[in-house]
């Protein structure tokens, strides 16, 4: 079929500049070999003409459908809307990069259609909600999910992500950045086994270099502030948003909207605070009182404390991760102030308000999708576009930081 030979020819040259004596093979091979063809005809049988009832979401690139293939596998199927120019390049990066990509802690491509004009990515389907619904989402109180979601499920999920993206920085054929570490691309499977997804704004990273300059792309509050200040990228910037998601899951809070502390101008200020008064454990999500074992907690918020350190060489690599987070408490340094760009009035601040960073970037707000519930976009972390009055300053962990540039 010429045009499909056309899309997959499409996903593929990107990678060509790599050398085929590279480990790993020939990329052309090795993408052939993984990628598997759907008719659109199997597509459309699967998810009943593309139904509404079938619809998990709507992002970016288009509408995600549930479907249910012939030999009973389920899957998600992204179909691209025709008429986004933004969703079709994010679609496309993600396609090159999910061809590379086999890990159990990173959702899986499973194949690709093309057929005129219409463009679709098939996924794994992951049947439990994405973990901004299980932390953040009224509902999952109402009917007790989040009891539910207990440590050892918390746990599993901290662990899962940081293998996850280890196998992303140091194990894949190539270094991918994912760029939008968060909640809301956490999702979990009938296992509770975390997958990383969502992979429209991830970057190859050249190995020879220690970090790139690019366009801001990300997620208000889940940011590296080096890279929204000076569009520096590296594997800390993931390192950071990955210590941000963890202490948002210990904690249940979610950092961009964090209003506990009137002193605090976010979650990570408020962990810090208490971690320097030795009251850690304070930050612990009630709602896992009865389950949450005491030790990992305490060795898990001193972690992600390091991952968000204001100085992103101080941050440990993710190969270090996971090797802290299968140590005890006490064999780890010191975390030092943690980086985060806030907004504050000199004077006569808000008591319960903490306002994300008044800075300009583009946003990644759409859930992945692959998830059964027709809501994902609405409890996704939104990126915010203010201007500084004079009446407020900027920090990069502590006072007197530069205000942030425009991405």
């Amino acid at each position: 079929m010429p045009k499909s030979k056309s899309f997959l020819q499409s996903v593929i040259n990107p990678f060509k500049f790599h050398s085929k004596s590279e480990k790993g093979g020939d990329l052309d091979t090795i993408s052939a070999q993984e990628q598997k063809h759907f008719t659109f005809q199997t597509l459309v049988a699967a998810t009943k003409d593309f139904h509404p009832s079938n619809k998990l979401g709507q992002g970016g690139f288009g509408p995600v459908f549930k479907g249910k293939l012939e030999d009973g596998r389920e899957i998600a199927v992204k179909k691209l809307s025709q008429n986004s120019s933004q969703g079709k390049k994010e679609f496309l990066n993600e396609a090159r990069l999910l061809m590379q990509v086999q890990h159990r802690n990173v959702v899986t491509l499973l194949g690709y259609c093309a057929y005129g004009a219409e463009k679709l990515l098939v996924y794994e389907y992951v049947a439990n909600e994405s973990l901004d619904k299980l932390l953040f989402n009224n509902i999952a109180v109402e009917f007790g999910r989040q009891e539910e979601f207990d440590w050892n499920k918390r746990y599993a999920t901290i662990t899962g992500v940081a293998r996850g993206l280890l196998y992303l920085h140091e194990d894949a054929h190539t270094c991918i950045i994912h760029r939008d570490i968060k909640a809301s691309n956490i999702l979990l499977d009938d296992r509770w086994i975390p997958k990383i997804a969502d992979f429209g704004m991830a970057r190859l990273y050249p190995e020879d270099e220690t970090h790139v300059h690019t366009r801001v792309a990300g997620t208000s509050g889940y940011m590296a502030p080096e890279y929204v200040m000076h569009g520096s990228l590296s594997i800390k910037a993931d390192v950071y948003s990955f210590g941000v998601l963890l202490l948002e899951i210990i904690s249940g809070q979610k950092n961009s909207t964090f209003n506990l502390d009137p002193d605090c101008h976010s979650l990570l200020d408020w962990a810090y605070k208490l971690y320097k008064r030795d009251q850690t454990l304070e930050i612990v999500d009630k709602k896992m009182a009865s389950s949450v074992v005491l030790d990992q907690a305490a060795l898990c918020i001193q972690i992600g404390l390091l991952c968000t350190q204001s100085d992103p060489q101080l941050r440990p690599a993710m190969g270090r991760v996971v090797i802290m987070l299968s140590k005890k408490l006490g064999t780890l340094e010191v975390p030092t102030r943690p980086g985060y760009l806030a907004r504050y009035r000199r004077s006569n601040r808000a008591n319960t308000s903490s306002s994300s960073a008044g800075i300009s970037v583009e946003s990644s707000s759409r859930s992945s999708g692959l998830t059964d519930n027709t809501n994902t976009n609405s409890a996704s972390a939104q990126s915010t576009t203010a201007t500084a009055s004079t009446s407020t300053n900027y920090r990069l962990g502590n006072p007197g930081g530069k205000r942030p540039m425009q991405g």
